[in-house]
């Protein structure tokens, strides 16, 4: 069974889709870095935290989804863990499609920062109210400061597990005793899309367009 189908039409009618094509094609321009990392991101984040919201609320959730409060904090918590899903699969995205290529950390930066803005703007509704993107921005921008290019791997994956158990619209004693299990459920769901991505980048042509 699908998640959406496991959700149930009450949650399709309150909480808008995220979802990605699955291709085979090769990613071979910064465009297509942009595209991969933007749509999976939305897509772990659109698992992960609805998923479990579901669990902890049990057979609760379809009367939930009537709750304008719960709504409106389930809507923030979307867009607050697709903003750090999307600041990890960036900089790994662009870390590991670059790693080999002549390029430097400013030009890498200039890359990540532009992939993060387009999926910001392709997917930030509202939500989380006026200011909300700058502080994301704010935040990406400090994170790029002190990224370590070179390192293409897991160690790229530092703020989405975070952001999920602190924005879950979960009463709090119940997140200290999920956290460790939450953190790395969401850990575990990142390494199908850094296999993808792996496979089907052409880095040769990545850095060609970079350097563009």
């Amino acid at each position: 069974m699908t998640f959406w189908a496991e959700v149930g039409q009450t949650a399709l009618r309150y909480l808008p889709r995220f979802s990605y094509l699955r291709r085979s094609d090769p990613i071979d321009s910064v465009d297509s870095v942009c595209d991969f990392a933007s749509t999976r991101a939305a897509f772990v984040c659109q698992k992960k935290l609805y998923g479990y919201v579901k669990t902890r609320v049990g057979t609760r959730f379809p009367k939930l989804m009537d709750d304008e409060i719960f709504v409106r904090s389930l809507n923030i918590a979307k867009l607050e863990v697709f903003a750090a899903c999307l600041a990890d699969m960036t900089c790994f995205c662009v870390a590991n499609s670059l790693v080999e290529a002549e390029v430097g950390n400013d030009v890498m930066g200039g890359i990540a920062a532009e992939c993060y803005e387009r999926g910001i703007a392709a997917n930030d509704d509202g939500s989380c109210g006026t200011g909300a993107a700058d502080k994301w921005r704010a935040a990406f921008d400090d994170r790029l400061a002190r990224t370590v290019w070179h390192t293409n791997g897991p160690a790229h994956f530092t703020d989405s597990p975070k952001a999920l158990v602190r924005w879950a619209p979960i009463a709090e004693d119940l997140k200290k005793l999920d956290a460790e299990i939450v953190e790395n459920s969401i850990l575990n769901a990142w390494i199908e899309f850094r296999k993808e991505f792996t496979d089907r980048v052409d880095r040769a042509a990545v850095a060609s367009s970079a350097r563009a």
